[in-house]
């Protein structure tokens, strides 16, 4: 049982809602890929959400992937700002979030990843409960640096494709201490979803800050 079914009492069996946000080619499509399978080798009943501007380009991606049932994985087009849809008026992910939970009551976790933006992306609070913003070493190692509203205020921060960070010149140990400074300590994780590095530290939260489950 998710943490939101103990703290709910208007709606006692809704599943935890985790954003995923960040600039366009960051990563964020790839570490859902690589959660799927995580979370539902440790018993966790999950659907996702995928935002795009006008497309289900994302959402297409995730049902032939073959990690989870397609019917399981739901789009929502923004039409304009990403920021719209998942920070001034979500109605349509919410909408989105409580289809899914119709369809499958079990769910215990949604995933929405945010349509491709910049550094000020953020989720609404009546969206999601838990929200982590991905970054890349190939962005920059200044990024962290830039103190985006997505960077300070995620309840993770995710810095992807590590394995980069030489060939780009980036000095990695500097970009996460710079990152977990700007963040007061909160979390700063290192991921390479290409090869699956970094996943199971990100479960293992998920698990401890959301679900309950350690």
């Amino acid at each position: 049982m998710s943490r939101l079914a103990l703290t709910r009492i208007d709606q006692p069996m809704t599943a935890a809602r985790v954003g995923i946000g960040g600039p366009v080619g960051s990563g964020k499509t790839a570490l859902v890929e690589r959660l799927i399978p995580a979370l539902q080798a440790r018993g966790i009943d999950i659907a996702v959400i995928t935002n795009d501007l006008v497309t289900a380009e994302d959402a297409e991606r995730v049902r032939r992937s073959g990690l989870i049932d397609p019917a399981r994985v739901s789009a929502v087009e923004a039409g304009a700002c990403p920021h719209t849809v998942i920070r001034e008026d979500p109605t349509l992910n919410i909408e989105a979030a409580d289809e899914l939970e119709r369809r499958f009551p079990g769910v215990e976790l949604i995933l929405l990843e945010s349509g491709g933006d910049n550094l000020a992306s953020t989720f609404s609070r009546d969206l999601t409960d838990f929200w982590m913003f991905v970054i890349d070493v190939a962005g920059g190692d200044d990024i962290p640096r830039k103190r985006g509203p997505g960077v300070i205020r995620a309840d993770l921060l995710v810095i992807n494709k590590v394995d980069l960070a030489p060939h780009v010149g980036v000095d990695l140990a500097r970009m996460q201490r710079e990152a977990t400074d700007v963040r007061g300590g909160r979390p700063v994780l290192l991921t390479n979803c290409r090869r699956g590095e970094g996943i199971d530290a990100i479960v293992d939260l998920l698990e401890r800050e959301v679900l309950f489950r350690t």
